[in-house]
């Protein structure tokens, strides 16, 4: 079973990789791979550009070997949409179970996103939430309301089919963003214990983010 785990990652943090793993060890998974977006559909441009964000990637992976970079989106010429993303891994992977792995705010947005009628056809969807969270939010969408009780599996059941499920996991949810990192910086300020430290490295030599002289 692979999970698929999409993002600028502008730059990857700590608040990606833990409720990745967390989700890693939740579910039978042989691996999860990163998708950074190549050209976002909701904002003009990347703050970093495509090769630098691919290096903080690699080195924030490095040591996880579960972990996968695909580069499949930064490949790709024109807007990057996940449902498009799922149909080439969907013909590449046969009937594999594929998952995305989204957060709890990003599933309520779902019906936002391009085709997003087709994406639960394509994988299962494992949301990720913080403990303690209740699903008052999702009745008051009658879309996905539904689609919860049509499709809400155990962990257990979605690896025994290709697609179709919604499996709710409880992750550490770290309160760390990427504009805060790339305020931090542009500000000279200390921006250590909320980014690997290779990758903030690679930020300083690179003076990515606006970084003072």
């Amino acid at each position: 079973m692979i999970g698929i785990y999409g993002g600028t990652f502008d730059p990857i943090h700590y608040g990606h990789l833990r409720p990745a793993l967390d989700v890693y060890q939740a579910l039978p998974f042989s691996e999860i791979r990163f998708v950074p977006c190549g050209e976002p559909p909701h904002r003009e441009t990347t703050y970093a550009d495509a090769q630098h964000r691919l290096a903080m990637l690699r080195l924030a992976l490095a040591n996880q070997p579960a972990f996968r970079l695909d580069e499949r989106e930064i490949r790709r010429k024109g807007p990057s949409f996940m449902a498009d993303t799922l149909q080439e891994l969907r013909a590449e992977c046969g009937e594999q179970p594929l998952c995305l792995i989204i957060g709890f705010d990003a599933f309520l947005g779902l019906q936002g996103w391009h085709q997003w009628q087709t994406i639960p056809e394509l994988a299962h969807l494992v949301v990720t939430h913080r403990p303690g969270w209740n699903k008052s939010e999702i009745e008051s969408r009658p879309a996905l309301s539904q689609l919860v009780k049509l499709r809400q599996m155990s962990g257990e059941a979605i690896a025994q089919y290709p697609a179709g499920g919604i499996v709710f996991v409880p992750v550490t949810q770290l309160d760390i963003s990427s504009t805060r990192i790339r305020e931090l910086v542009a500000a000279g300020k200390d921006a250590h214990y909320l980014l690997p430290d290779n990758v903030y490295e690679l930020i300083k030599q690179e003076k990515l983010y606006g970084l003072p002289c």
